[in-house]
């Protein structure tokens, strides 16, 4: 058999799994013991009738826990993570599978990740206390993962923009970066004396404890901003770590609740949110407002799609006030890798006007942000060159 034949049986066969057996007379059958397991799985979660009128997969899971939980284990074996978690969300949300998610059992079975942090953390009122064990164990093990994959370059990242920000170019004389120093005046090397006269010194200042920089985190957790409430409040918790900043953490809908106590533990902070509801974001800027004690020396960032419940104009005028005072500004509309999410885009003029960037932010760009937003450059710049 060619080579061309072997492509278009395979492409058939693919064919055939996405679209089920309404597809097979076109298409042809399965060709392995596997594949019909594949087909079984998916057709257990988008088969609701062995004909569907369009020849289409439509959903039609049973809600059975035990079959759930099989399923689930199914899927696992037989597809790649990154489909597993597709295929986990549609059974929760085309399915409203939400209330088996309280049980310990399918819990366990289930792959982890962010979004189903975010479906856990929004189940968190009504989950009985049986569950609620198997369910902090669920988020712990995503929060792990996101730390293992964002700490070590936000440190790095922070801590040069930090040790930037503090150098200095009249240092002391145990205070000289030499080997900076002798790079930036190397046109001033004299031949005949075999020796450079620096027209400028580098170094750093003295090495202390004291904080560099404030920090104050605001996070929107409406329901559609689950994904991002994740992913800040473990950047949150990196952040905290770090002597050099003083970080703080605020959630808020139509409530603010100041979780910075809880920053040594990223799963305490999901669990103290309670997602979905209203949202008054100019309460939230108020309350943070009341935080900044050194103005110039803070980052304040808001995490929101700018859906404003609140006084819009007050709001405004808020984050106007802030920059006035010397507080860089910077707007998330969403801290995710979801891709573009849906914002006010009236309100991201308006802060536009103010000269407050607003945009989105992959989790892996953050920990680059936050350099440039610490080292006082250029965020809406920055923000042209890496957000697509």
């Amino acid at each position: 058999m060619s080579a061309d034949r072997i492509d278009d049986d395979r492409t058939a066969r693919r064919w055939r799994l996405v679209l089920g057996t309404a597809a097979e007379p076109e298409l042809g059958g399965l060709g392995s013991p596997e594949e019909a397991a594949m087909d079984r799985a998916m057709g257990s979660l988008y088969d609701s009738t062995p004909d569907a009128p369009t020849g289409r997969r439509s959903a039609g899971l049973g809600g059975s826990a035990p079959r759930v939980a099989r399923w689930l284990g199914d899927i696992r074996t037989y597809f790649p993570s990154t489909v597993v978690e597709v295929m986990q969300r549609d059974a929760v949300e085309r399915l409203n599978l939400t209330q088996l998610l309280l049980e310990p059992e399918l819990l366990e079975a289930v792959e982890p990740d962010v979004h189903l942090v975010g479906t856990l953390l929004g189940l968190n009122k009504v989950m009985p206390e049986t569950t609620k064990a198997t369910a902090r164990s669920v988020v712990r093990r995503v929060v792990r993962d996101i730390e293992e994959r964002i700490a070590a370059r936000t440190e790095a990242a922070v801590s040069g923009a930090l040790n930037r920000a503090a150098r200095t170019r009249r240092p002391r004389a145990r205070d000289i970066d030499f080997d900076r120093t002798i790079r930036a005046n190397l046109a001033h090397y004299l031949p005949e004396q075999r020796t450079i006269v620096p027209q400028r010194l580098i170094g750093h200042g003295r090495r202390s404890r004291a904080v560099h920089r404030d920090v104050v985190l605001a996070i929107d957790q409406s329901g559609s901003m689950a994904a991002s409430v994740v992913y800040a409040s473990v950047f949150g918790a990196v952040l905290a770590s770090m002597r050099s900043l003083r970080t703080s953490l605020v959630v808020f809908d139509t409530e603010v609740v100041d979780l910075t106590d809880h920053l040594d533990d990223p799963v305490e902070v999901l669990f103290g949110t309670q997602l979905g509801g209203g949202t008054d974001i100019n309460r939230a800027i108020a309350y943070c407002q009341s935080l900044i004690t050194r103005p110039a020396d803070t980052l304040f960032v808001l995490v929101s799609d700018l859906f404003e419940g609140g006084i819009r104009h007050e709001m405004l005028r808020r984050v106007h006030a802030m920059k006035e005072a010397g507080v860089q500004v910077v707007v998330l509309l969403a801290l995710s890798d979801d891709g573009a999410p849906a914002f006010d885009h009236e309100n991201a003029a308006a802060l536009a006007a103010l000269d407050v960037p607003a945009f989105a932010c992959t989790p892996d760009a953050f920990p680059d942000l936050l350099a440039t937003a610490l080292d006082h450059g250029d965020v809406g710049a920055w923000a042209e060159r890496t957000v697509r």
